[in-house]
């Protein structure tokens, strides 16, 4: 799956592609600071559901807070259990 990112001034998201003109995967966030981020909203159309589309923008998240040195507060239900079950993205999330 590919990902890219885009960001507006106060937010953005990451889409997730299996093909370039496919529904993708979304995975949305607001700024609340520099360093901090909130995921609110992930999206994976039917097409993509059980192929670990959600799992792959989690990650994406999580890698992308670390090289930017900040951190995310998980407001969305999936992003904050996928939170809990990878003890080792501890580092970025903020409770």
């Amino acid at each position: 799956m590919e990902i890219s990112k885009e960001e507006s001034g106060s937010g953005g998201r990451y889409l997730g592609h299996i093909l370039p003109d496919d529904t993708p995967a979304i995975m949305t966030y607001s700024r609340a600071s520099p360093r901090l981020i909130i995921i609110d909203h992930t999206e994976v159309p039917d097409n993509m559901r059980g192929k670990g589309a959600g799992q792959a923008l989690a990650l994406h998240a999580v890698e992308d807070a670390r090289r930017g040195g900040w951190k995310i507060i998980p407001l969305c239900p999936f992003f904050k259990a996928q939170a809990q079950r990878n003890p080792e993205w501890r580092d970025v999330i903020q409770s």
